[in-house]
């Protein structure tokens, strides 16, 4: 038998399945070479070519917060995603500070495709006096595949300086196909595609899933093909159902990751900034227990006793367990307004000890010293 007959490309020897005949290329993964197809050579750059290109700095609309590229706005329903996303409309079209950022102030254009104009009007009128004249808005547009790409891309034609388009929100300019890692990064592909190729800023609001997750962008709803693909991920999430305070936490190929705690303004309907522990004193005081508490130490000082008794002294009716559990929780921001706390057992019995040392920043009244405090303590 002449064994070279059967010989494969790397010297090794082979046979067919049937009748000890040479297998084909196409059945061991290769291509016969006539049959081979012509392929488009690779265009590589080397190291050396690399460090001498010329990179051009990323683009902001807002600075330090929101470069141009496909961006994702997630949150819970009614968690406020619109209003922050009118304000931002609003500052990036007058070129105002938006959430204490600088903005490039250029044309927008605010699909909203959920409300009637009327809202809209309504939401405008509730943060500004004036609508901008470069602001611009669309209650109805293609889907994605369906005209919405030829849309924008007019848009931007007709009024050159655009910088960012919202899109308000994600669910609506998709295809109905389920949520699917596949078509959620084909989605947004295509709209990142299209922000690189215009040189602007697309933001996508979307919505948060019900069930808590560890990973705060986790909780975006859709597959990971949503967050894999977009340049940003922005997530706002209030502290406390019905409660102003809130997070805005973000994570971007272009910035380093983002916890921003915010609060929202009922008179003005915006959000606005604020430091963490600011947000930790509005918290505890939102709370009517604690607030109770940070009241009724500032007038006694000293309070030594159980925790029966001083439900009693404040006049609250949520039982001891629940708020020596408070007092747990808000140990650290009590300490910040001057209040220490401690417990001790005497005879089988858990004594509260609370101490006021001083007074919250601004505050008119006098300010008083742990000395003096011990000093009236022991008197």
């Amino acid at each position: 038998m002449n064994w070279d007959a059967f010989k494969n490309h790397d010297g090794t020897y082979y046979v067919h399945r049937e009748h000890n005949k040479p297998m084909p290329d196409a059945e061991l993964g290769q291509e016969a070479p006539q049959n081979r197809k012509k392929f488009k050579k690779l265009r590589t750059v080397s190291g050396d070519e690399l460090m001498k290109k010329t990179v051009k700095p990323t683009r902001f609309v807002v600075n330090g917060l929101l470069p141009r590229g496909l961006n994702i706005v997630a949150g819970k329903r009614k968690e406020g995603k619109s209003w922050l996303m009118l304000d931002l409309c609003f500052s990036v079209a007058e070129g105002e500070k938006f959430l204490d950022h600088d903005t490039e102030q250029g044309t927008v254009l605010y699909l909203d495709l959920e409300d009637p104009e009327s809202r809209l009007i309504q939401r405008a009128r509730g943060i500004r006096d004036i609508i901008p004249s470069k602001f611009h808005e669309a209650t109805k547009a293609g889907r994605l595949g369906g005209g919405l790409t030829e849309q924008i891309e007019d848009f931007v034609k007709e009024h050159p300086d655009t910088n960012l388009v919202v899109i308000d929100t994600l669910q609506k300019i998709r295809k109905p196909k389920g949520d699917t890692y596949a078509g959620d990064y084909a989605v947004i592909s295509a709209l990142k595609n299209l922000a690189d190729r215009l040189d602007i800023a697309i933001v996508c609001i979307h919505h948060t899933r019900k069930m808590k997750t560890k990973d705060t962008f986790d909780s975006v709803l859709g597959s990971t093909g949503l967050t894999a693909a977009a340049d940003g991920i922005y997530v706002l999430e209030r502290k406390a159902d019905g409660k102003p305070f809130g997070r805005l936490s973000f994570i971007s190929r272009d910035l380093p990751d983002g916890d921003l705690p915010v609060r929202f303004d009922h008179d003005t309907c915006r959000w606005y900034p604020i430091s963490s522990s600011d947000m930790e004193r509005e918290l505890l005081l939102a709370d009517e227990a604690m607030s109770a508490l940070v009241s009724f130490m500032k007038q006694e000082l000293i309070y030594e006793g159980t925790a029966t008794e001083l439900c009693e002294r404040l006049g609250l009716n949520i039982g001891a367990n629940n708020l020596s559990s408070k007092l747990s929780k808000y140990n650290n921001s009590l300490q910040k307004l001057g209040i220490e706390y401690k417990k001790e057992h005497h005879k089988n019995q858990r004594t509260l000890i609370l101490n006021y040392t001083s007074q919250v920043a601004g505050d008119d009244e006098t300010m008083i010293s742990q000395h003096g405090v011990n000093m009236m303590k022991s008197a």
